[in-house]
């Protein structure tokens, strides 16, 4: 199965990479979270240390522009098959370091794919 990562989780309820995590596994989707304070969201658990993720086919980033500058080597090093940039997080400057690594780039919102089915 295709596992996602949401990259920028959060415990709150009202921010989007908590909707992503509820939505994602309502679709079945195998999630994994990655944020500031670790805790479990519908049974996906948050870690603060990405050295644990492997076999990651996307990550969907929650993270602004200035916010992702360190983790592009971390990224890389996941090698995930695609990244997608949701509404906030477009930076071209890593969608070029992507793009020369192999690793796809979408330029979407992660919400808006699952509910179109389109994900």
């Amino acid at each position: 199965m295709k596992t996602t990562l949401v990259f920028g989780a959060s415990l709150n309820p009202n921010r989007y990479s908590y909707l992503a995590i509820i939505r994602l596994r309502a679709k079945d989707i195998e999630t994994m979270a990655f944020g500031p304070k670790i805790g479990d969201v519908s049974g996906v658990q948050i870690s603060s240390s990405l050295e644990d993720f492997q076999d990651i086919h996307t990550i969907t980033l929650y993270l602004n522009q200035k916010r992702q500058k360190e983790y592009y080597e971390q990224i890389i090093q996941i090698n995930p098959n695609r990244v997608i940039f949701n509404p906030g997080t477009e930076n071209p400057e890593f969608y070029k370091i992507l793009n020369n690594n192999e690793i796809e780039v979408e330029i979407a919102c992660t919400l808006v794919l699952l509910a179109t089915d389109q994900y």
